[in-house]
């Protein structure tokens, strides 16, 4: 296949196990974000198909050739890091040719190619300038486009933008995307933000404890969880989860809570978070701490009672977490009637 295979990537350091059978592919021109806690195994990945990290079981194939053994220098992989590693007495220019010039490009190639990256990233007027006489969003440009100069088959980026503040991160988002998608290459992107996850990529990998829980667009994620982590991690608010309660436990989001007159569950406002056009509310209850979405133009009561729909409750096994089929009616119903007391 055209793109990149990783198949049952698997490494081991000692007794620790950092991936475990790992398998995703990755399409020509397709952003796939790998997205989990920390320690899940998202920057090991990124290692072991660069070749920084050796495996210890598994292949790893771009357009169909086996690299798994091949030295980091062979694969042409083009890597972003979170510290964008720009020499800091070296200006823009000298900053991105710098490994054309260790690698014996002609100086002729070499202005040509710097000159066409230097207009796809917009950074014409600052190819003399220092990394210190730079935004944060200057730099992580200058970093990308060093590694477009080595004209890769996969990009590699861990975790570019977090340096960056949360309001520049949503203005970059569009124009890292449009710059990771032009040269079609399959682009793996590391990061800890959903919303950097969501904005971003065509699909998301969800990894936990170096295994693969899910694989999917954000939205399919969201909607239809393949197990209680998934559930847990993917969502803001997080998700509400209801004590296991005969070998299951039930799990309902905070939009699909929503307020009835009688038949629900009561709580108590404990606080309100404005956030937009809503609010978070934090609901104390008899299944402990409820988030839920309200309207940010209207003052929700002290007191009231919070309802859902049956298709709109998730349910899991009590141990392993794994995703039941669907929700019975009588399993909301009587979980709805322990609470009301």
């Amino acid at each position: 296949m055209r793109g990149l295979l990783l198949d049952d990537l698997t490494r081991q350091v000692g007794s620790r196990t950092l991936l475990e059978g790992l398998h995703l592919e990755v399409a020509p021109g397709e952003v796939v974000a790998l997205l989990g806690p920390s320690g899940c195994g998202k920057t090991t990945t990124l290692r072991v198909v660069a070749g920084l990290d050796p495996l210890s079981r598994g292949r790893v194939l771009l357009d169909g050739q086996d690299i798994s053994l091949d030295d980091p220098g062979q694969r042409r992989v083009g890597m972003v890091f979170q510290s964008y590693a720009l020499y800091p007495h070296l200006n823009v220019a000298d900053n991105l040719t710098l490994g054309l010039r260790v690698r014996g490009v002609p100086a002729s190639e070499r202005e040509e190619r710097l000159s066409q990256i230097l207009a796809l990233l917009r950074l014409e007027e600052l190819r003399l300038r220092r990394p210190a006489q730079l935004s944060g969003g200057q730099r992580q440009r200058v970093a990308l486009g060093r590694a477009l100069l080595r004209q890769p088959l996969i990009m590699l980026l861990d975790e570019p933008m977090s340096n960056l503040d949360a309001q520049l991160r949503e203005e970059l988002r569009p124009e890292l995307r449009r710059l990771l998608t032009s040269a079609g290459h399959p682009v793996l992107y590391v990061t800890h933000d959903q919303q950097e996850a969501v904005g971003l990529a065509d699909r998301v990998a969800v990894l936990d404890q170096g295994r693969l829980q899910q694989v999917g667009d954000p939205r399919d994620l969201h909607r239809n969880p393949a197990n209680r982590f998934v559930a847990r991690f993917i969502g803001r608010p997080a998700i509400n989860l209801f004590a296991p309660r005969e070998g299951r436990q039930l799990a309902v989001r905070p939009e699909n809570l929503r307020p009835v007159e009688s038949g629900g569950v009561p709580v108590r406002l404990l606080r309100a978070e404005w956030s937009g056009s809503q609010q978070v509310l934090w609901l104390e209850s008899e299944a402990g701490l409820l988030r839920m979405l309200w309207p940010a133009a209207t003052i929700p009561r002290e007191s009231f009672q919070v309802g859902w729909a049956t298709e709109d409750v998730l349910a899991f096994e009590e141990r392993g977490g794994g995703r039941l089929p669907s929700c019975e009616p009588a399993w909301s119903d009587d979980l709805i009637r322990s609470l009301q007391s």
